[in-house]
């Protein structure tokens, strides 16, 4: 099969099919009638000569050829919008509301001296920011771009990584075992303030020792800031980000506990693949992925 056999419309059918879950779903994005969209799916897979969906009356899930098509052609159709999109942007500024979800450590100066500095930049731009530390769904609720700490990006979107994000297991100075407790007991050496959307499992396997440790749970909370402000008290220790505690940890307000301290993962932009990239998203993304791409671990220019 010659590349150009391939029906571009055909291509962008079967992405919006695996980002919108169905085949009617896909048809009311696209503003197609649910047939036309059947046609071109089964046009799309005879040129192929393989199966990319397999589809019940109940379900549908892609195929192993199915994922790897849908991964090669949403990074092909991402670049002719983005030729697309760079031709609209001297004609279109970055305008209007954007709507961002994000993580609720994102409350720092930090972030929002970077917000200050897009806005400078681009003073015809509205942000409307949602601090959660769930993970939203984009397309249904609306938003235009998320920003998430993940290992693995939802494939039936576009993620595009920003910058590595180290996260400290910290306490206050002198906070104490657990009660009764000998640290060699097993224990973690100290109380902790817990995420409730994070499995306790989970957190243990954050631990870089070799040690089974068994965790005095001391609080759960979801909001990163409440967690933060109860360390800082002396409720216990907990896993937080840089960003958030920098200036702490160099003040001495904070320690890490040695041996166990850290771990990295990956601040993502995520957006839905959309055939249109709007400028006023583009501009923002662009300005976080130079701003913190170029600062990797530093402060963001004030």
């Amino acid at each position: 099969m010659e590349p150009s056999e391939l029906e571009l419309t055909g291509v962008r059918v079967f992405q919006a099919i695996v980002e919108a879950g169905s085949f009617s779903a896909a048809a009311d994005r696209l503003g197609m009638a649910p047939p036309m969209v059947s046609k071109h799916i089964a046009r799309l897979e005879r040129t192929l000569g393989a199966r990319l969906l397999h589809r019940t009356s109940r379900s549908m899930s892609l195929t192993e050829a199915g994922t790897a098509f849908y991964a090669q052609g949403r990074q092909a159709l991402e670049l002719l919008d983005s030729a697309a999109a760079s031709v609209g942007l001297g004609q279109d500024r970055p305008r209007g509301e954007l709507r961002i979800s994000a993580p609720v450590w994102c409350a720092t100066p930090r972030f929002a001296r970077l917000l200050a500095a897009y806005r400078q930049a681009f003073p015809e731009v509205r942000l409307d920011l949602h601090l959660d530390n769930r993970m939203v769904d984009i397309v249904s609720e609306g938003f235009d771009v998320a920003l998430r700490m993940t290992a693995e990006p939802a494939p039936q979107l576009i993620a595009r990584p920003l910058c590595p994000v180290a996260f400290h297991l910290v306490a206050a100075p002198g906070v104490p075992a657990p009660a009764g407790e000998d640290p060699a007991s097993g224990f973690l050496p100290v109380p902790v303030v817990m995420p409730n959307y994070l499995p306790s499992d989970r957190f243990a396997k954050m631990l870089q020792d070799s040690v089974q440790r068994r965790i005095d749970t001391v609080m759960k909370s979801s909001d990163t800031t409440l967690s933060y402000h109860a360390v800082v008290a002396g409720m216990g220790a907990a896993f937080l980000p840089d960003w958030l505690v920098e200036d702490d940890l160099a003040a001495g307000r904070l320690v890490p506990l040695p041996g166990e301290t850290r771990f990295a993962g990956t601040l993502f932009a995520v957006y839905a693949s959309r055939r249109h990239m709007p400028p006023k998203l583009r501009s923002f993304i662009d300005f976080l992925a130079e701003r913190l791409g170029g600062e990797g671990a530093g402060p963001v220019p004030a």
